[in-house]
């Protein structure tokens, strides 16, 4: 259940390639986190020079303005094995599908629970499903 946000400056990145940026987010998530493969909510937000800061090399990380800042909401209980190996795993996938720079895979992880989840009709449906055993 992993809801995906992805913010890039514009416009470095072209519609076919937002495509195999979130083809490759997806493949990650299936691979690492056992996410269905139907599970797919992504946003792609692309911001004018105005709207996009980052620092060039914080952390002795030598970033470029092609950064793609992937934040991923989804339920807690992944170890740090788990995200540690994502992350490699999602920036290496990446830096061949597009190519692109894996300094500039910039990823943000959130967890939450069941209950802070409805994907419509006003329904926690994670919650009920939980309870019937799914």
């Amino acid at each position: 259940m992993p809801f995906i946000r992805v913010s890039y400056l514009e416009p470095q990145y072209e519609a076919d390639q937002l495509e195999r940026i979130s083809q490759t987010i997806m493949s990650a998530l299936i691979q690492h986190f056992n996410v269905p493969d139907d599970d797919l909510f992504q946003v792609f937000h692309a911001h004018k020079p105005g709207e996009f800061y980052y620092s060039k090399n914080y952390l002795d990380v030598k970033r470029s303005d092609g950064l793609l800042f992937i934040q991923i909401t989804l339920k807690s209980g992944r170890t740090t094995e788990q995200k540690t190996s994502f992350y490699d795993t999602l920036a290496e996938q990446l830096s061949r599908a597009l190519p692109m720079r894996k300094e500039d895979v910039f990823i943000v992880l959130v967890d939450t629970e069941l209950e802070d989840w409805s994907f419509g009709n006003g329904v926690a449906q994670m919650l009920q499903r939980s309870v019937r055993g799914d």
